[in-house]
């Protein structure tokens, strides 16, 4: 089993129950918050393997919430994303060592930044309907290749859906799913790198109740924001997740 001080596993187990909180608030974020909580209580791989675990689980919850059948139905609507997604992450995760990161995370940080903030500040963006499969398409091969970089591949997602105005149980389910078989991904790399093995698997393991805790809180007030409240919460998140980007570009 791990061996942490008492102090340290609180403010783990503290971490994981707010990251989980906000992703079943808005339904996302809560691998950022956790990489950026853990890795300062924790070596930077064992962060990174403590969140896979809760990460699959709350993931699966997402995903299944409203059932299997409308689960498979949002696979479905937004196989152009989903595929293109995988495709890129696959192509992308071979040139690590050719791109540096902090270019690579100002790259992606820098427009999801602008467009958050753009929308905050009341101008809207709106692609056409009959442009959705194009723009799935296009988002899904960004974001897969950022993922396959640097492990960030939800951004795009969330502005693609915010512009598009898709109802919030929909995009909290398509998140879900999209998630899910990125986090699958996840744990499979790191299952074979190494990352996740018999002395991180534990506390990874430890932290999926606290994280399941913390989303059915996050559930709870997500049940309860109205459309525009939950618009704009979501805006809010994913700046803060921009800037957290153009901040590890930057050094700090």
């Amino acid at each position: 089993m791990f061996d942490l001080p008492p102090h340290i596993l609180i403010g783990v187990i503290a971490v994981t129950l707010f990251a989980s909180f906000v992703k079943g608030a808005v339904g996302f974020g809560m691998p950022m918050l956790m990489i950026s909580g853990l890795a300062s209580l924790l070596p930077a791989h064992e962060a990174l393997a403590a969140l896979i675990l809760p990460t699959v689980a709350t993931n699966l919850i997402q995903a299944f919430r409203q059932g299997l059948r409308p689960a498979l139905a949002s696979l479905y609507d937004w196989r152009r994303h989903v595929i293109t997604l995988c495709i890129f992450i696959a192509i992308s995760s071979q040139l690590v060592v050719a791109i540096p990161a902090p270019l690579l995370l100002g790259t992606l940080g820098l427009p999801i930044s602008l467009f958050a903030l753009s929308q905050l500040g009341g101008l809207e963006l709106r692609f056409p309907a009959h442009n959705r499969p194009r723009a799935e398409i296009i988002s899904g091969a960004i974001a897969g290749f950022y993922g396959g970089l640097s492990g960030v591949w939800g951004p795009p997602l969330i502005a693609m859906l915010l512009s598009f105005n898709i109802d919030k149980r929909e995009g909290m389910r398509v998140q879900g799913v999209v998630y899910l078989i990125g986090a699958v991904m996840l744990l499979a790399g790191h299952l074979r790198s190494g990352i996740l093995n018999a002395a991180t698997a534990p506390l990874s393991a430890t932290l999926v109740l606290p994280a399941l805790l913390g989303i059915w809180a996050g559930f709870k007030l997500h049940d309860r924001l109205d459309a525009a409240r939950f618009r704009r919460w979501t805006l809010i998140v994913l700046a803060l997740a921009g800037l957290n980007l153009l901040r590890r570009a930057l050094g700090y």
